[in-house]
């Protein structure tokens, strides 16, 4: 999951309540509220993979280039874990909000 910036200006603008059309909010609000489920579980994903292949190369280093991979590996899995932290808070906020206005 490259790019999640839509999916947070989307939620953003929903917390905001910029939403188009009231009428369309509630309905904007679930679709929303299910593509960044699917955005946070694509990541999870993502980051179990990373986790998996740095424990290989854990157990294996022995070449420089596996040393490189084990770094970089790291990188990504902590630029993984920010992005699975702010997706999950924003949609936890996204889905009181949403529960608050149905009550």
């Amino acid at each position: 999951m490259d790019d999640l910036r839509p999916l947070i200006d989307k939620i953003r603008s929903l917390l905001d309540g910029r939403a188009a059309d009231p009428g369309d909010s509630v309905t904007d609000v679930e679709h929303t509220l299910t593509d960044g489920y699917a955005a946070a579980l694509e990541l999870e994903g993502e980051r179990l993979r990373i986790e998996r292949r740095m424990t290989e190369l854990a157990r294996t280093v022995a070449r420089p280039e596996q040393a490189g991979e084990l770094r970089g590996l790291a990188a990504r899995l902590a630029g993984t874990e920010a992005k699975i932290s702010e997706i999950r808070l924003l949609l936890a906020e996204l889905r009181r909000a949403a529960d608050a206005r149905a009550a």
